[in-house]
């Protein structure tokens, strides 16, 4: 029998790994993402890549009822050595996300497609590393939304940050900046069109969390940071003392959307 994606046994371990502690204490109105990162170096495996995302997954998981499936590329891979791609997926059925490898198994129209992904012999895989982020969404952005943009989708820009902290009881003071605190309110106001905010449960660089927002090109991106910055909000925010120090390490990600991606 033909192996399925990596990504999707991977992704299934780390759901069992962390079930009996996590899963049981989040709310039914809470979503969940899952953000897979393959790293690779060349035009080859990000054609592979391509393929199997377009052609297999992504018409796979709409079949079996998956929606909003985001795929990017990183813009710095036009100078980068190690390049990247990003899969988005937001998670509403624990239940039956957790059946999905079963079917793919049993899909042949998915294991026909992604042949070249799927059976790839270990001197020439898709990609380098591969790296799955699990995430449990914020308790006032329960759901992702969709961003409301006008711009082609070869013109947007998607930005994905990440914000660790030194210790978990910091990290739930940062995140109690983003909701009680009011960080999420602001960029509502300003309309920074976020996809989601959430929580980061299982990944390489906990305590963290990660939200997505999105323009509609760099222009637009540079402009609402720099209302965001200059805002008597956020001056009055960053400068209260409970909410100090709460951040050690930032890193930020613009991504471009893939043509088939679904927003």
């Amino acid at each position: 029998m033909k192996l399925f994606s990596y990504k999707l046994v991977l992704l299934l371990c780390c759901f069992f790994l962390t079930a009996s502690s996590t899963y049981s204490g989040i709310s039914a109105k809470k979503e969940m993402y899952n953000l897979t990162f393959y790293h690779y170096s060349n035009a080859a495996q990000e054609a592979v890549l391509n393929n199997y995302l377009k052609n297999a997954l992504l018409p796979a998981l709409h079949k079996y009822g998956y929606k909003n499936i985001g795929v990017f590329r990183l813009i710095a891979n036009d100078t980068a050595v190690v390049k990247t791609m990003v899969v988005y997926m937001p998670i509403k059925n624990m239940e039956s996300h957790l059946a999905i490898a079963n079917k793919l198994i049993k899909d042949s129209n998915y294991q026909k497609a992604g042949a070249a992904y799927i059976n790839a012999v270990y001197t020439d895989a898709a990609y380098t590393r591969m790296e799955v982020i699990l995430l449990k969404a914020f308790s006032l952005a329960p759901q992702m939304q969709l961003p409301k943009l006008t711009a082609v989708k070869k013109e947007r820009i998607y930005e994905l940050r990440s914000y660790e902290s030194a210790t978990e009881r910091i990290f739930a003071n940062k995140v109690h900046m983003f909701n009680e605190g009011g960080e999420i309110d602001l960029f509502k106001r300003l309309n920074f069109n976020a996809v989601f905010y959430a929580e980061v449960i299982a990944g390489s660089h906990m305590p963290n969390l990660m939200y997505m927002t999105s323009f509609e090109n760099k222009t637009d991106r540079d402009a609402h940071w720099k209302s965001f910055v200059e805002s008597p909000e956020w001056k009055k925010l960053s400068a209260l003392p409970q909410y100090q120090h709460n951040v050690s390490h930032i890193d930020i990600m613009l991504l471009q959307p893939m043509e088939y991606s679904d927003f």
